[in-house]
Formats: structure tokens, sequence, C-alpha cells
């Protein structure tokens, strides 16, 4: 594969990045690295910190008792995921096929099942409101005893903080988020947005005004980067889908300026996380096999069988030792023709996340 010829030319990330690392001593939240993960050498994830969102395995998760000899529900399946080597867990969900038990799993039930096995909750892809009312803060509040109950330390949503792409929508997001960021924060937990590639699209911001009064052009702000800017760095955190953000590295590569220009703006994932590694906590580590025939320039693959280059994102994005990378790989699951295949990308993805070193 060529990186340049899709952005991503690592003579480049490495000159941008020179330095970026000693920089970040201290963080918003008071984390400073150890003296083991200052080191220039040696592992680039440590063991505590390799972790998977269970959507990933979402199949044998919701699996009612079978007969494949495969794991099914939460019980046996965090199980097999401690027993590969994953200590970090991040939930999509908090049901179960309820053929197990005879009803659904409590919260209280996961929880055991996690300290029983090891394993720490770090996150979720929660409802976060899209309005601010008494009963969407009530329903907040509730979200926000689940993860106290699981043991969480960050509390998220799998989706953008709006889907529009307009200048006033992302400021009534910023409003929204910070809201429920300080919600989080009063009860000790980090409040993340998980973004795919539209997150990274640009901002219209500028220009002539539409039959709606909306901006038609943009000033070059990409709409994550403008929400970024203006939420509050301790109420606001972000999880970064590394494949997502090379799709959009591939997608968003032009855009139509405040006098009609076209202009060319190639992004850069790894340069965003190094301006700001701290507001990063979480990453999907997804890896994705260049293919210029997809609309999204990738086709998903387990860790380590693909083009995004992992050795080097992790070893320059800064703050070495805080991150917490979650395999995903939404098209794990194999059906019913392959019902263990989850499972076992699982294990291919964790052996090749051990393995990076910098």
């Amino acid at each position: 594969m060529n990186d340049a010829q899709h952005g991503m030319s690592r003579r480049r990330v490495l000159g941008t990045l020179a330095g970026a690392a000693g920089a970040v001593a201290v963080g918003a939240a008071g984390w400073a690295p150890s003296a083991a993960a200052a080191e220039g050498n040696g592992l680039l994830v440590p063991a505590g910190k390799r972790g998977i969102i269970l959507y990933s395995v979402r199949d044998r998760i919701g699996a009612a008792p079978d007969d494949t000899g495969v794991p099914y529900g939460f019980e046996r399946v965090l199980a097999r995921l401690a027993e590969i080597g994953y200590q970090e867990v991040e939930f999509a969900g908090y049901n179960q096929s309820t053929a197990i038990l005879g009803r659904q799993i409590t919260p209280e039930e996961i929880r055991k099942i996690l300290d029983d096995n090891g394993l720490r909750a770090n996150g979720s892809h929660a409802s976060i409101p899209s309005t601010v009312t008494p009963d969407t803060i009530a329903a907040f509040e509730r979200t926000l005893d689940t993860a106290e109950i699981l043991g969480m330390t960050h509390i998220g949503t799998g989706s953008d903080p709006t889907g529009s792409n307009y200048q006033a929508d992302w400021d009534a997001a910023v409003d929204r988020w910070n809201t429920f960021g300080e919600m989080a924060a009063a009860r000790g937990l980090k409040l993340y947005t998980h973004n795919h590639d539209a997150a990274y699209n640009f901002l219209l911001d500028s220009g002539p005004l539409d039959a709606l009064g909306r901006p038609t052009r943009s000033s070059g702000v990409r709409k994550l980067e403008y929400f970024i800017a203006r939420t509050n760095p301790e109420w606001v955190w972000f999880e970064m889908d590394i494949y997502w953000a090379h799709v959009a590295q591939y997608r968003f590569r032009s855009y139509t300026d405040p006098d009609g220009v076209t202009q060319t703006s190639i992004f850069d994932p790894l340069a965003v996380v190094a301006a700001q590694p701290i507001r990063f906590p979480l990453f999907h580590a997804k890896d994705g096999a260049y293919n210029p025939a997809s609309s999204a320039g990738y086709d998903m693959v387990p860790l380590g069988q693909g083009d995004i280059d992992y050795g080097t994102f992790f070893a320059n994005m800064g703050a070495k030792g805080y991150h917490n990378p979650m395999w995903e790989q939404d098209n794990a699951p194999g059906g019913s023709a392959d019902p263990g295949r989850s499972l076992r990308y699982a294990e291919v993805s964790f052996q090749h996340m051990s393995g990076l070193r910098g």
C-alpha cells in the first residue's frame, strides 16, 4: 500500500509529532506518566489497558443456550475473554438471552461476573439524552447509577453529539454535553463521545445562507474539532475509533471556502490525538484493509491483519501508558455458519494488541 496515496505519510506524521509526548506531563485529569510508561521502548499497550467492546462479540453475549460448544451469555463469554487475556471491557448494552436465567440479568450480577474474572468495566455505549429536561436529567442519573454499579470510570455513547453539519446545532450540542458531562464528573466519571467518519467532515459555518438561513460553506474546521475546542475539558472526553478516523481521512479531503473556492485538507487522526492526548482516554482499535474500491476506503478485518499502522499511532500519540484501547470489529460475528468466529477474532486481535512495541 502507498500511504501517501491516501494521506498518511509516516515521515510527515513523525515530523509533525516530534516532541509531542514530552509536552504532556500532566493533563486535565491530573494524570502523570509512570516511570515505566515514560521509557522509550517497551509495550505500547500495557497488560492492564488491553480491552474489548462487547459489541464485537454481541452474537455470543446474546445467544441462548445451545450445543455449539461456544460460550454464550455474560458469564461464559466474559470468562473466555479473561482467559484470552483481556482486562478491560466496554459495554454495548446490558442484556442477554432470558433463556439463560429465566429472566434478564441485573447490573449487580454482571458486576460479580466481572469481579470473579478479574475484569474491569471501563465504559459503555449508553444513551446520552438529546435534550436537557427534568425527565432526561433523571434518565441520565439512572445511566450513571448503572455505571457506578459496574465500577466504570467512563460513560459514553456510540453516536455523534449531533448528526448536523451546521454550526448552530454543534453549539447546542456543546451546551448539552457540558451539562451532562458535569453531572458525570460529579460522580467521578468521564463522559465521552465515540465517533464515526461523519464527525470529521467539514463544519458548515460560513458563506452564503440557504433558504433556511443556514451557512453553505466552510472555514475548513472539522465538526468534531470545533466541538473539542468548545467543550469543557474537565467534563467532556473522547473515544476515537481509529478505523473510522481513517475512513474520514479517505472520504473528506476538500471543502468549499467562504469565497467559493475548493480547498484541499487531508485529515490526520494521529495529529488530532497528539495535540490533546489526555482528552482521548479511550480508543476503538479496529483495523482495516485498504480498499480504494470501497466507498469507505477500507474493509474491516481483525486487528493486525489490515493496513492501519497501530504501532506508529500508539508510539506517537503522547501520554504513553494513559490510553485504553478497546478492540472492535463490527463484522466479527460469523452467524450460524461459524458461531465461534467473533471469539476467535477476539483472540487473534488480542495477540496483536499485546505484541505492539515502540
